[in-house]
């Protein structure tokens, strides 16, 4: 009898299933350091201890897409290890800070199955929640992914796709408790942009770009525990090419974005998102924001934006993102629709 395991195929899912993820995973400021390494990031809420604390936390907690890519690692070998591609997030959120200590472990439930036309393989929908040690949920997203099948004639079931809202609400948004940006350091954080001096539909060239290179994303998809074959083995594709983890792009992306949006400091819901094109080694990665939104919150001097974000290949300048019939232009990586926090 064998003791590996294949991962799941498109067969092995059903709707209303709850998936327990293995392995829970202990993260500390080993795991901050070398995202600080791998990615361009420099929020000052998630450089300094000092500067935390003079906004009302405890300290500097860890940087919100460590904790998603934490998350999103757990759930892969059960998930996305025999997936084609990884094709959209929605309705994500960031409950908790995450503080260096804190040990992380994810559940899944299926929402949404829907087989492919050509019978090769079928679309799974997932919520996928990541947990602390005492069991409180600090984030929570939905993503869908294009799953192979074990067999191809194997009949698939009736497809059902869960109705997605398209953006989460600003009053869903949760603020850290303590939160305070009323002694903001502007001069410490980078940049003297508050949030009312962004106006709906402007648009920022982040200037300043990445050329990703085989071991670098290899570490970076490791450092998650990923397991997708596609992201190692040169011989998982035709065209013999690792394919570069959707994660590594949304993070260098982020971290470019501090070129502009240095006051964005925390991220607190993930509207939407989509990998537009597949991203490999050599590639130079930059980056352009679109402001589509601003309000309020209850927390003193802090106000949330919702920013799309926009990976490209090489030069950003066009800040274009489809073309004349509504597809993506080839360039364009990633279309990630996002919250974040900014003093007011």
């Amino acid at each position: 009898m064998t003791k590996t395991n294949p991962g799941r195929f498109f067969e092995d899912y059903a709707i209303g299933q709850t998936i327990r993820h293995a392995v829970p995973r202990t993260v500390a400021e080993g795991e901050r350091a070398l995202y600080h390494a791998l990615y361009p990031a420099r929020h000052a809420l998630y450089s300094s201890d000092e500067f935390a604390i003079s906004c009302g936390l405890d300290g500097s907690p860890l940087d919100d897409l460590l904790a998603f890519h934490t998350v999103f690692g757990k759930t892969v070998p059960d998930i996305s290890l025999n997936a084609i591609a990884n094709l959209g997030y929605a309705q994500g959120r960031w409950l908790r800070p995450v503080w260096p200590g804190d040990t992380l472990r994810a559940e899944s439930q299926v929402i949404g199955l829907r087989p492919t036309s050509n019978g090769q393989a079928g679309v799974v929908w997932v919520r996928t929640t990541g947990l602390n040690q005492v069991d409180e949920a600090v984030l929570d997203y939905v993503r869908w992914v294009m799953v192979r099948k074990r067999d191809a004639a194997s009949p698939g079931p009736d497809p059902v796709v869960p109705d997605l809202a398209p953006a989460v609400e600003a009053a869903d948004l949760l603020v850290p408790e303590g939160l305070s940006f009323e002694n903001y350091d502007f001069d410490l954080a980078g940049e003297p942009h508050r949030l009312s001096d962004y106006a709906i539909g402007e648009t920022i060239d982040h200037v300043d770009g990445v050329t990703i290179e085989e071991a670098e994303h290899m570490l970076a998809t490791r450092l998650w525990q990923n397991t997708a074959k596609v992201h190692f083995d040169a011989t998982h594709r035709p065209d013999g090419r690792r394919l570069i983890y959707g994660g590594h792009v949304i993070s260098l992306a982020r971290a470019l974005s501090f070129n502009g949006l240095a006051n964005a400091q925390m991220i607190v819901a993930l509207n939407a998102g989509a990998h537009a094109a597949p991203c490999f080694a050599g590639d130079t990665v930059c980056a352009w924001s679109e402001v589509l939104d601003t309000a309020p919150t209850q927390a003193p001097g802090v106000g949330a934006i919702r920013l799309r974000l926009v990976a490209t290949k090489g030069d950003s300048a066009a800040m274009t993102l489809r073309d004349a019939d509504g597809k993506y232009l080839p360039d364009v990586l990633l279309d990630l629709d996002y919250w974040a926090l900014m003093p007011v």
